[in-house]
């Protein structure tokens, strides 16, 4: 039988040794493994989950690796869903270009291209475009929609494919896929194969401060194999002949930075940014053991106050449901011990989540519709970074006199009348 996982000995990015856990959370299934009522009786296997800092660079990362064709051959996130995100990369892009100033029709490859919304909006700029992806489902779909995308894991062997049908790329871009990457070097590699000489590749990824003060915990599952800060980063590229130049700070995922990277002694300036992140860095001790100690000091907090409220809500005979069915949701459910003890079942706004089950637990997955059907007194917002967006959607639930719960950034109950509050 194929081993599903690993634990690697060395550290992602610099390959040192000197490696110490920070943060050790349940083990859990693949977190977007939802299945469907005829494979219930099968039992999921579960991965550790925990995270490592390493004390020569710095870098925060998982060593488990889970096998990346289980994760994604089949995978079920595309990126239009999430809310707001379309709008921020297709902002992204204009930042890009004004930023590169490509001559028309320039190359842009995007590693990791999903349902191909940021290429588009590149290719709505008169730029030529390729999406690299292994979801094979949403690569086809993205192909035929007008976007190019080879259905592989990006490689070395994959990118000398590319020069050779397409040509080197003005810009290469990578959108919250890097940390899903197991052997950086592999593709950085790559990205040298086909980056032009005076291309810039651009990598947005989630950042580990923003992850640490936010308490953004369940941003950390398999999938998310890195969890970057800019020293590293910069090292990193040194090591493989390249430079950061640029590093922009952007709101999405509870907090990412936007990296611009390009051959070492290339035709861009190196500017400010780079230098004054690594010194709030360094002033936070974001690559010291600390943080993660009062991070999971804060965690365990947090999740003491919203599992006793729902355990005295269902005391009381309460009826509660959860909002939300994301990859991250899994990593919620199990590190809370939130199951069908608690809760009655999951809604979701993608149809895609509905009438299965999630992993490991096999709570019931529904439509939001189903609020009005089922009536709960409460409901949970897993989504916790969309609680306002979701309350207003669903104004005639609170009319009705429901409720919802919030715990992050701080746990409220919220009614008809609190609802401005939030």
């Amino acid at each position: 039988m194929k081993t599903l996982s690993f634990r690697r000995d060395t550290c992602r990015l610099c390959g040192g040794k000197n490696l110490e856990s920070v943060i050790k959370f349940e083990n859990t299934p693949i977190g977007d493994a939802y299945v469907t009522e005829e494979h219930l009786d099968k039992k999921q296997e579960v991965f550790p989950v925990e995270v490592f800092l390493c004390r020569d660079c710095g870098h925060a990362q998982l060593l488990d690796v889970v096998d990346s064709e289980a994760i994604y051959r089949e995978y079920l996130y595309k990126t239009s869903i999430s809310l707001g995100l379309v709008e921020h990369f297709r902002k992204g892009v204009d930042s890009i270009l004004d930023y590169v100033k490509p001559e028309k029709g320039a190359f842009v490859v995007d590693i990791g291209s999903n349902d191909g919304s940021v290429l588009q909006a590149f290719k709505n700029k008169g730029m030529r475009v390729l999406g690299v992806d292994p979801a094979k489902e949403i690569a086809k779909k993205a192909t035929e929609k007008g976007i190019k995308t080879i259905p592989e894991i990006f490689n070395l062997k994959l990118a000398k494919d590319i020069n050779n049908k397409y040509g080197q790329a003005q810009i290469i871009i990578t959108n919250n896929t890097f940390a899903n990457i197991d052997d950086l070097d592999d593709v950085m590699a790559g990205i040298k194969e086909i980056l032009a000489p005076n291309g810039v590749f651009v990598v947005e990824t989630g950042y580990a401060l923003d992850l640490l003060q936010k308490i953004v915990f369940d941003n950390i599952y398999h999938e998310h194999l890195s969890y970057f800060s800019v020293k590293p980063f910069q090292s990193f590229f040194k090591k493989h002949g390249m430079e950061l130049i640029n590093v922009k700070r952007v709101p999405t995922k509870a907090g990412s930075i936007r990296c611009f990277v390009q051959f070492a002694g290339g035709p861009r300036k190196l500017l400010p940014s780079v230098e004054r992140i690594i010194s709030l860095e360094t002033d936070m001790g974001l690559h010291e053991p600390q943080i993660f100690k009062d991070f999971v000091s804060n965690f365990n907090s947090m999740k003491e106050q919203t599992v006793n409220l729902l355990k005295r809500l269902k005391a009381k005979g309460k009826k509660i449901v959860g909002y939300c069915a994301s990859v991250g949701v899994t990593t919620l459910l199990y590190n809370f011990g939130i199951n069908q003890d608690l809760i009655e079942c999951l809604v979701d706004d993608s149809p895609s989540k509905h009438n299965l089950y999630s992993p490991g637990f096999h709570v019931p997955v529904l439509s939001p519709k189903k609020i009005y059907e089922i009536k709960p007194d409460y409901v949970i917002i897993l989504a916790w970074q969309y609680n306002k967006p979701i309350i207003k959607k669903h104004l005639e639930y609170l009319a009705e006199g429901g409720c919802f719960i919030v715990f992050l950034p701080l746990l409220k109950v919220i009614d008809c009348e609190s609802f401005e509050n939030v």
